[in-house]
């Protein structure tokens, strides 16, 4: 190696920041080693993009943008300090959180967008300083729908009712940057409410939507389709719509939050109408280069409820009919999901074990009997010491070091989802990590030492790097 390509930096950036020997997270160049790699460092390819593996940082909702002045919306330093060290240890994909495509289309005040052109630079900051440490960058177009105007959750939860319970969700009213006449949603009125309460009900903590019109509609695919534009000139890799968790998407797909009787309400086919035409829209103005993913709840888990027999609901074989639509769509990866929809639903996600892993299973495997081609994305608490349990079969997982039980759990959780178990398929083709990134920024390097994997490390780090095995 020539001196001058001892510290090279990273090209296209305006500042100086190490391009590293090897990329973090990625299997080191001078292994050798008699033990097959898993699946989840291997490299993956959709379009133009190449994954160093196959672990994806999930939006995480962070509430820290500005709520008003020039700069509302617009990311900052504290989006690279965290996005970006969940790039530098080595995630192959960090997803910016969801970004309202319309103003009053976020969750909060404090919560970031892509309406505007003034977006930009600041996406691009975040979005060049991920690529910088040989991560993809992604970004999650969203719209709030019913469940918007509402304050950060710490905000909420020092707020009590008169009853002395936490408020779970408290409304954002206009003097501290919320817009309560202008929530929307496929139905309108005080009834359709997500927590279902009155604005006059003490407990109350979500603003009474209006009805979207046929116009206002037509507005909202265009403006879905500005913001992937804007997503391409801040230099992101991917972009992933958000359609579930009770958001406007999800809220137009399920029969439950959708009573229209328009062309957008009614059939399946009507109330897959608006995430077919946000589709089409995005897909015509991105390169063919870049991938498209679709985050969805498989179920909004009320199949058992009156409500539910007397109007329908969403459940998974809804999910299977949608997937098999979207390789046609232009859509690559399905980002299973669920719940989020009903504040009444059956199933409290964080008291589960395994059921999402299972559900992305169904619907890779129903997907491929129809021969079509969609990567699938398992999503959700791998770090519950429970959900490890069934998800790799007997005797299929890569030999683990006895150093660390709960680590050793979330290894082979990962490991199991992404690799082929004997004369099958595996459930899901990348896994993507939220809360546990939060926790360990180094979480890919821990259990890529734990499974006896050598992935190169960041130059910075590589005193303190794991021993070799």
């Amino acid at each position: 190696m020539a001196p001058q390509d001892y510290n090279r930096g990273f090209e296209g950036i305006e500042y100086f920041t190490p391009q590293h020997v090897t990329s973090p997270g990625s299997i080191a160049q001078d292994v050798q080693s008699e033990k097959p790699t898993p699946t989840l460092f291997k490299p993956l390819t959709i379009r133009g993009t190449t994954l160093r593996n196959r672990v994806i940082v999930a939006p995480m909702c962070q509430y820290s943008t500005a709520s008003h002045g020039p700069s509302t919306g617009a990311l900052t330093d504290y989006h690279i300090a965290t996005l970006g060290h969940y790039a530098l240890k080595g995630a192959g994909l960090v997803f910016i959180e969801a970004s309202g495509v319309q103003f009053n289309g976020r969750i909060s005040p404090n919560c970031p967008g892509i309406w505007s052109d003034a977006q930009i630079p600041a996406l691009r900051r975040v979005s060049d300083f991920i690529k910088s440490q040989g991560a993809l960058s992604g970004i999650q177009l969203a719209h709030a729908g019913r469940k918007a105007s509402t304050c950060a959750p710490w905000i909420a939860g020092a707020q009590k009712t008169e009853g002395g319970k936490r408020k779970v969700s408290m409304r954002a009213e206009a003097d501290i940057g919320g817009w309560p006449d202008n929530v929307v949603g496929p139905m309108g009125g005080e009834e359709w409410t997500w927590d279902g309460l009155k604005v006059s009900d003490d407990g109350s903590g979500y603003w009474p939507p209006r009805a979207l019109s046929e116009t206002d509609i037509a507005d909202l695919v265009q403006d879905w389709a500005h913001a992937a534009q804007r997503s391409v000139k801040a230099g992101i890799d991917v972009i992933e719509i958000h359609g579930a968790h009770g958001y406007l998407i999800h809220q137009f797909l399920s029969p439950l939050t959708n009573r229209r009787t328009d062309k957008y309400g009614g059939s399946f086919e009507n109330r897959t109408r608006l995430l077919v035409e946000i589709v089409t829209a995005i897909r015509k103005v991105i390169p063919d280069s870049m991938p498209l993913y679709l985050r969805i709840s498989s179920t909004e888990w009320m199949e058992d409820t009156d409500v539910a027999k007397q109007h329908g609901t969403w459940d998974v074989e809804s999910s299977i009919r949608l997937a098999k639509m979207l390789p046609g769509l232009g859509v690559d990866l399905l980002d299973a999901s669920s719940g989020g929809n009903i504040n009444r639903q059956r199933l409290n996600p964080f008291d589960t074990k395994d059921y999402q892993t299972r559900i992305a299973s169904r619907i890779r495997q129903a997907v491929k009997n129809e021969g079509l081609k969609l990567y699938l994305g398992a999503v959700g608490l791998i770090t519950e010491a429970e959900q490890a349990r069934d998800i790799i079969e007997e005797g299929g997982a890569v030999a683990v070091r006895k150093v660390d039980a709960e680590l050793e759990k979330e290894a082979n959780a990962a490991v199991g989802m992404t690799e082929a178990r004997e004369g099958g398929e595996p459930m899901a083709d990348v896994i993507l990590v939220a809360r546990q990134f939060m926790r360990e920024p180094e979480w890919v390097l821990r259990v890529a030492w734990q499974l006896g994997v050598d992935v190169a490390w960041p130059n910075q780090f590589l005193r303190v790097r794991f021993p070799k095995l």
